[in-house]
């Protein structure tokens, strides 16, 4: 496990990451990027959306032009202070700060979950995506991006020493494991030589 699955180890580098998150982000995860894999969900007007580790916002601000029933949960209180600077506690979104091994929803709650920059933090990832196959509709479809596992060596050795990267085959399992059905994988980049997610799209079995 890396140091940064530890969630309180988690916690205390996003107290001090929160203040230059939005500065640092698009090198790694970029509008563009986000846009694609908006498009790829195909969110309704209707849809009730859960952001798993909203952070600052970033996806939030992206999930809002798909539809005004947006809620963020996220376990760092520095990063949400930041969302709330942008979207008020409870005007434009509804906020939540939790874990995303024990989402605190009623079964069947939300259409569409997405989670984005998150999953590399948690200990126990099938339990998390246990958790979104939960709380998701029948039939509903969640996005997780995450990490690409590197294909040098030495930072691989790198990455496995400060968080969970992981490749196709590994998402493949973690997701088969936690239930879902219909995956899919997308790898994007900002710009060649940057660091490389891996985007899922998974559907929860009818029921």
């Amino acid at each position: 496990m890396g140091v940064l699955e530890d969630k309180a180890n988690a916690r205390l580098f996003y107290k001090y990451l929160s203040k230059v998150y939005d500065r640092i982000n698009p090198f790694i995860w970029n509008e563009e990027m986000r846009d694609e894999a908006l498009e790829w969900l195909a969110i309704q007007p209707d849809d009730r959306v859960l952001d798993v580790g909203c952070g600052t916002g970033f996806a939030t601000e992206g999930l809002l032009r798909y539809t005004d029933d947006v809620h963020g949960l996220d376990q760092s209180r520095h990063q949400m202070e930041k969302a709330f600077e942008k979207f008020g506690t409870r005007d434009r979104v509804r906020f939540y700060r939790g874990d995303a091994e024990r989402l605190p929803f009623a079964d069947d709650s939300f259409d569409v979950i997405w989670s984005s920059g998150s999953i590399e933090y948690w200990p126990n990832p099938v339990a998390a995506l246990e958790e979104f196959r939960r709380v998701v509709k029948p039939g509903h479809r969640v996005l997780v991006v995450g990490p690409d596992y590197p294909s040098n060596s030495l930072f691989q050795h790198l990455a496995d020493a400060i968080m969970l990267f992981y490749d196709e085959e590994e998402a493949q399992r973690m997701f088969e494991e936690a239930g879902f059905v219909d995956i899919e994988h997308h790898i994007q980049q900002a710009y060649p030589g940057s660091p490389r997610a891996i985007t899922t799209i998974a559907r929860a079995p009818e029921k």
